[in-house]
């Protein structure tokens, strides 16, 4: 699932009214998570954060900025931080499935709206920014709200939306797409602030001014002071001393977790810290990080181990939450700290145990039905090429495919996760469908909008089981795979993951098929039906195949 987090920053951070009145129109919005109020008295400023899917994102981001513009006079604002407008920034940040390209659409489609329906000088910002010099916040923000009256009439100061003037109640807004930032402290058995600002210095990007023996800082030719960078990029990084927890701490924040991931300094920071005799006695993650930066870091120690890391995703970050000490402080709640758990709704039916499925399955409910078993063949397939995998992977006697094998148990893992995910979409994708045909059908308008409410419906309710039929093709290769260098002793498993495969392919298409009769797009019909009924076929004849020549081996 497509997940973006986006982050703006209101100026006002005394006034619970008008704050609450801003997460009211967020909330309403469905499809969102409000994840978090930050407010600040001082900077009279406040971060609200949420996540979910991009439209609605997109929707709750727009209201907000609206419900500001409405209830914020910059005329009268005063605070410590640097602002220029009632909203101040929106950033949109890709989670899950979401590139940066895809954040740097929705910022730009924000911001035309923003300026073209509210009237609203729109910069755009980071890698949204649509000149070099805009990427840095800072410089769009030059002046704040009091210098905003200069900008007018200037050309290198046109907005990239909205009006080229002054709007004194709402001043300006940057709206842009960034990386998601992870704020995260590495924990000192020490209580000596300086030696975690020592090893701070040494890590953070900018790193530190160098000295002579006496002290005194080195310079150039012109006076300028020498520095010495830092070890990674996209981190910025202090110590401190944490009085609640008695020891000192290097509060770090990595703007990139792509190109400096947590794990990588922690593994660092121990090294460094061993020669100063310190030693490292966890980690904490400060607020949520996205599901991949976890699964990074727990097969990046399963591989030091020597381990698969193509087991289930709650094993992978488990051993990424001991390995990095995450419990040092407080338990590590997978639930609460990782993004896509956090926000996962209650009642998936993947979540349910296989007799309360079966149960539910065994009513005069019409849904779940086929689609939604066809999903669950799927992900039995790939749950026993991995489990198939694993059994193999180190075994004495299979040391020459190894690295053939390790790959194969983490794709039968993914297969794994994709397939259970669409148990639900199935189920969903009929439920919007039934739900289009029940619209309203008294008028022209009415029937004109039910038309095509149940075609689009109906055409998700095709392309959901289709994706599960392209995936089958998937399993069945990798069952043929696995059956061919395998563990004899599972061999069966192999077979088994062949057969789960070409019956969620035969059920797939089925409910692909069943669908077509409510389809008046013709070339539609004719090209879905073309390709499922080659995607059936094939997979049947791998599927055999397979099933044929476990029968021979065992």
């Amino acid at each position: 699932m497509k997940i973006v987090e986006c982050v703006p920053n209101f100026s006002e951070g005394k006034d619970q009214v008008i704050l609450e009145a801003i997460a009211n129109v967020m909330r309403a919005v469905n499809g969102i998570s409000l994840l978090d109020i930050d407010p600040g008295e001082s900077t009279n400023r406040t971060v609200f954060t949420m996540v979910g899917s991009p439209e609605p994102v997109l929707e709750a981001a727009f209201q907000a900025i609206k419900k500001a513009a409405e209830l914020i006079d910059m005329r009268k604002h005063k605070g410590a931080h640097p602002r220029f407008g009632a909203t101040d920034v929106c950033p949109f940040i890709p989670v899950s499935d979401m590139t940066m390209a895809e954040c740097v659409e929705l910022a730009q489609r924000l911001g035309k709206r923003v300026g073209d329906e509210l009237g609203i000088p729109v910069y755009l910002y980071e890698n949204a920014a649509s000149k070099d010099e805009w990427c840095n916040l800072a410089e769009v923000r030059m002046g704040e709200y009091e210098g905003l009256s200069n900008r007018v009439g200037k050309e290198e100061w046109k907005p990239d939306f909205g009006p080229h003037s002054f709007n004194a109640k709402s001043g300006a807004i940057a709206i842009g797409a960034r990386e998601f930032l992870i704020a995260y402290n590495i924990n000192l058995n020490s209580r000596d602030k300086q030696k975690a600002h020592d090893l701070a210095l040494m890590i953070r990007e900018k790193g530190r001014f160098l000295k002579d023996e006496k002290g005194k800082f080195l310079k150039d030719a012109d006076g300028n002071k020498l520095r010495e960078d830092g070890l990674f990029s996209h981190c910025k990084a202090v110590g401190w001393y944490v009085d609640d927890f008695q020891r000192a701490q290097i509060s770090i924040n990595l703007t990139n977790y792509k190109v400096t991931p947590p794990h990588m300094v922690l593994e660092k920071v121990r090294e460094l810290a061993l020669e100063k005799n310190i030693i490292i006695t966890g980690s904490e993650i400060v607020g949520l990080i996205p599901k991949e930066a976890m699964l990074q870091a727990g097969k990046y120690y399963l591989d030091k181990l020597d381990e698969c890391a193509g087991i289930p995703e709650n094993m992978i970050l488990t051993s990424a939450v001991q390995s990095m000490g995450l419990d040092d402080l407080y338990k590590f709640e997978l639930d609460k700290k990782i993004i896509e758990y956090a926000i996962r709704k209650d009642g998936n039916l993947a979540d349910l145990t296989l007799t309360e499925f079966c149960n539910l399955l065994s009513t005069d409910s019409p849904a779940p039905g086929g689609g939604s078993v066809a999903a669950l063949c799927l992900a039995i397939s790939g749950a026993l090429t991995s489990m198939v995998a694993n059994l193999t992977f180190g075994k004495k006697g299979y040391e020459n495919v190894r690295e053939e094998i390790k790959p194969l148990a983490e794709i039968g893992q993914q297969l794994k996760y994709k397939a259970l995910q669409a148990i639900d979409e199935d189920t969903e994708a009929f439920n919007e469908m039934m739900a289009a045909l029940k619209l309203p059908k008294k008028s022209e308008d009415e029937i004109s909008f039910r038309d095509i409410a149940v075609l689009e419906t109906t055409k998700k309710a095709i392309i959901v089981p289709f994706k599960t039929l392209e995936l089958s093709l998937e399993a069945v290769q990798l069952a043929g795979k696995i059956a061919r260098i395998g563990n004899s002793n599972a061999l069966s498993d192999a077979g088994v993951a062949a057969i789960t495969a070409n019956a969620a392919a035969k059920a797939a298409f089925l409910n692909v098929k069943i669908n077509m009769g409510g389809i008046t797009d013709q070339e539609f019909v004719d090209t879905m039906m073309q390709k499922s009924i080659q995607l059936r076929d094939q997979i049947n004849q791998l599927a055999l195949d397979v099933e044929n020549a476990v029968i021979n081996l065992i």
